[in-house]
């Protein structure tokens, strides 16, 4: 049993050292702003990110505030057919305070907002960071949650596959080749969805082909809100 755990150990830390060598290889930073292919809207279970991250953001706005938050905005990531540009300006350009406020309904945290534009705003076709802010805004404002997922007040075991469908279903015009899921060892993490600079959805084979291979999720429930 301890050599089985031990093998099982060794294969774990090698699948996830192969996955960041590769998340290095496609990262490419310093690139011309504006030198992309399309976008992809990353939306994060926000209960499955302050579960497995309890002690770090116990205290934080989105995970102890007075509203509870489902699916929330990770970042819109400017994106190539193969790879990706990031930190296309550094220092990055100066983000306003009201900026970060403004997006704090759909992005609960202003250390993400921040975060988000030094990595991935910069890299965008946007002449300012409203101006990138507010692609983001019309990229989210793009995609209907799936119904089943609105109010989840209890656990909810799911695949994959019912994740993706769930939303192609509740979004016209979105195509399986369009969607991924990202997940850790046992919760799904977030959805991930291609558009074109056009804002349309658009087919990502690279996107797709790095989606979670795990057989069920769990979906942890959304926290009851203050009054």
């Amino acid at each position: 049993m301890a050599v089985l755990c031990a093998a099982l150990l060794a294969a774990g830390l090698t699948a996830g050292l192969a996955t960041a060598t590769l998340a290095r290889a496609q990262a490419q930073p310093g690139a011309a702003p504006g030198s992309f292919d399309f976008f992809v809207l990353a939306l994060s279970w926000s209960p499955s990110f302050c579960e497995a991250n309890a002690e770090r953001t116990s205290q934080s706005m989105q995970c102890a505030g007075d509203r509870p938050f489902a699916f929330v905005v990770h970042g819109l990531w400017p994106q190539r057919t193969r790879g990706f540009p990031e930190y296309c300006q550094v220092p990055p350009p100066y983000l306003d305070r009201s900026v970060i406020n403004g997006m704090l309904d759909i992005m609960p945290a202003p250390g993400l907002v921040r975060h988000q534009w030094a990595k991935h705003g910069t890299c965008s076709d946007a002449r300012s960071p409203r101006s990138y802010f507010e692609q983001v805004r019309q990229a989210r404002a793009k995609i209907r949650i799936p119904r089943e997922f609105e109010a989840l007040a209890e656990p909810k075991t799911v695949t994959p596959d019912e994740v993706e469908e769930a939303f192609v279903r509740a979004n016209p015009g979105l195509g399986r080749d369009m969607v991924a899921v990202q997940c850790d060892q046992r919760r799904l993490r977030e959805v991930r969805i291609c558009i074109g600079r056009d804002m349309n959805f658009t087919a990502c084979e690279e996107i797709d082909r790095r989606a979670c291979r795990a057989q069920r999720l769990v979906m942890p429930p959304v926290r009851s809100g203050r009054s």
